[in-house]
């Protein structure tokens, strides 16, 4: 996944604090930053002077350096009018058009000669706009699209918004990234965390962040100002279009340990009580003796023993509960606050597990 970090010169961090910011990011294998240029609380004398600083610092670490820009933009960077030119002086790589354009505009600037992409808002995409956008002839291939985040409480989107969203842009093969909060250092003025879904404010990175892949998002940028380094590496560790749960590890088996570190595939044919992967059976190496024959509760991640026969390394995670078997183990037990994320593992989907 593209994910990324944010910036905000002239609010929060000193230089040092952004500059380190970026170097941390860069270390962790993510490539993407996100800087507004029309925040009102922006200290506007400071921004001018750190902007080109942290500009130059991304662009010597390859990172495409995405800026939210509105006519306000112009007032603060001093320009007369919207040059494309300019922009790409600054090192802007592409610019995240988020209000004052209509769509024979974003079309115009679709086909800039300065190699800049354009980042359509996710959050306020209509059937109506894309239409228009279409219409006017937009080069789509050089448009991704990013979500809102919503600093005040309860003003954040629903997961149902997101995905009714996310699937008009996916549609026309726009990929769509959204924001998660940090528990480090949060942004100013309302230091309330910065969410896309309102269900993630006050949620750890980590779980925000897993969630949104399961939802098909195509990349998760950290919102707030000084994300922890646990964060960073959560979120340069995502992977598309992948599940990944959280589940406690109860096998001391070193086979079924290993095992259980595997990327697996629901199978198509969905049982009724279990989500099935694909692959276990070919993946297992050794022998799975008899151990933890528990009660198999919701959330439960089994593998079946030797006295299956056939069936031996058939690793599943229950859906509903089933009466203790000889033949298979609990292996695991997906956490009490991650349950809500099996739905997400339909037939042909990706999981895989976080062990504690």
């Amino acid at each position: 996944m593209e994910n990324g970090i944010s910036l905000y010169p002239g609010l929060d961090n000193t230089l040092e604090e952004n500059l380190q910011l970026l170097d941390a990011a860069a270390k962790y294998g993510i490539r993407r930053v996100f800087t507004s240029l029309h925040i009102p609380e922006t200290n506007v004398a400071v921004l001018k002077k750190e902007l080109a600083q942290l500009l130059a610092a991304a662009r010597r670490y390859d990172m495409e350096i995405i800026s939210d820009v509105s006519p306000r933009t112009l007032e603060m960077l001093d320009m007369t009018e919207f040059d494309m030119s300019a922009f790409k002086q600054l090192g802007i790589t592409t610019l995240r058009l988020d209000y004052g354009y209509d769509a024979a505009q974003i079309a115009e600037l679709s086909h800039n000669q300065q190699g800049i992409r354009l980042q359509l808002n996710a959050s306020t995409i209509t059937e109506k706009i894309l239409a228009e956008l279409q219409a006017a002839g937009t080069d789509f291939s050089h448009i991704d699209a990013l979500h809102n985040f919503y600093p005040r409480r309860g003003t954040g989107i629903s997961e149902e918004t997101l995905q009714r969203k996310n699937a008009m842009l996916q549609k026309l093969g726009i990929k769509v990234g959204a924001f998660v909060p940090s528990s480090g250092k949060q942004r100013a003025p309302l230091f309330e965390g910065l969410p896309t879904l309102e269900d993630h404010r006050g949620w750890q990175t980590d779980k925000a962040a897993r969630h949104l892949a399961a939802l098909g998002i195509d990349s998760v940028f950290i919102s707030d100002s000084l994300p922890l380094p646990a964060e960073l590496q959560a979120v340069a560790a995502l992977k598309q279009d992948e599940v990944l749960l959280a589940a406690k590890m109860l096998t001391q088996d070193s086979v079924q340990q290993e095992l259980l570190r595997h990327t697996f595939t629901a199978r198509e044919d969905e049982a009724r009580d279990a989500i099935r992967a694909q692959e276990s059976r070919s993946l297992i190496q050794g022998t799975v003796l008899p151990e933890n024959n528990y009660e198999r509760k919701l959330g439960a991640v089994t593998i079946d023993n030797k006295d299956y026969l056939r069936y031996m390394g058939e690793l599943e995670i229950i859906k509903n509960p089933q009466p203790a078997d000889n033949r298979v183990n609990v292996a695991a037990q997906v956490l009490d606050e991650e349950l809500f994320m099996l739905k997400y593992i339909t037939p042909g989907r990706k999981f895989s597990f976080i062990t504690c």
